[in-house]
């Protein structure tokens, strides 16, 4: 799978961007135990355009992670778009992405995130400014629909591909179902076998073992799967995931060498920030 330049190989398994995990610690992590591309925490563009020394720090990369994909979000498209010039300039990450499925209250409430799947034209708007104004791959994370009631996902995914995205993430539920319920796929597979869309789809929700990951590329034909909270803690899911897909086989990961992992992530974060902050930072993993 392609995304413009960026090559990830065959059937790719890739971080999901988290908020408050994916830090630059987490995602060294995830990139040694496998994962194809890592995505950083989403970034508010008006806090990014304001020069907010927290976001600002959001956009530390090093080259050992890459590829690496910043994600930014927003509703007001000239925001958006100088957000992306800045990223760009300062991060130059391999990827740009632009999130439109978040739905927490904060975000989604206020109308970004995915409160964009209420006002689709002014995602559209927004797409096509930030590809208009940077020269890395764009691509955009979003889900099925608002609720039930409303999947626009499949017509939806057309309009984005018009915008000159370079590839699409599709989260299996609506922004109503929060992390609810059992992610639906179907849309996502009925995405990937449009005979128009010819940008990778990756697909992601629930993908919490190396079996399933093989069964949902055998089902649904997607070009890529995202893993998300089934990393949290567990950064040799991509360990896993990768060896299996190769040989069928779940290697064995000892104690030992997960409480390894877990203690360089703690010393990372310590080294970063430092020891309080650090380890409070990293309670979630443990």
């Amino acid at each position: 799978m392609k995304i413009g330049n960026v090559d990830l190989g065959e059937r790719p398994v890739v971080l999901a961007p988290m908020e408050d995990v994916t830090d630059i610690g987490f995602r060294l992590l995830c990139r040694r135990c496998g994962a194809s591309m890592v995505y950083s925490e989403f970034v508010a563009a008006d806090a990014l355009v304001r020069m907010v020394n927290r976001s600002l720090d959001k956009l530390t990369v090093c080259e050992e992670e890459r590829p690496v994909a910043i994600q930014i979000y927003g509703k007001d498209p000239v925001a958006v778009r100088d957000a992306a010039q800045i990223v760009v300039e300062r991060a130059r990450p391999d990827v740009l992405d632009i999130n439109f499925g978040c739905p927490v209250k904060r975000v989604a409430g206020k109308g970004a995130g995915a409160g964009m799947l209420q006002t689709p034209d002014l995602m559209l708007e927004i797409t096509r400014q930030v590809v208009e104004a940077v020269d890395v791959p764009v691509t955009v994370k979003t889900r099925l629909g608002w609720d039930a009631d409303h999947k626009i996902i499949v017509g939806l995914a057309e309009q984005l591909q018009d915008c000159g995205i370079q590839a699409l993430t599709i989260h299996g539920r609506t922004r109503s179902q929060m992390y609810t319920g059992e992610a639906d796929w179907t849309l996502i597979g009925e995405v990937k076998n449009n005979p128009r869309m010819h940008i990778p789809i990756i697909g992601n929700g629930d993908i919490t073992s190396a079996q399933k990951l093989k069964e949902y590329y055998d089902r649904y034909g997607v070009d890529g799967i995202m893993v998300g909270r089934a990393s949290i803690g567990a950064p040799w899911i991509f360990k896993e995931m990768k060896q299996y897909m190769l040989t069928g086989e779940v290697p064995h990961i000892s104690n030992k060498e997960k409480m390894a992992l877990l203690r360089r992530q703690i010393n990372e974060s310590i080294n970063r920030i430092d020891e309080f902050r650090g380890i409070l930072h990293i309670r979630r993993h443990l």
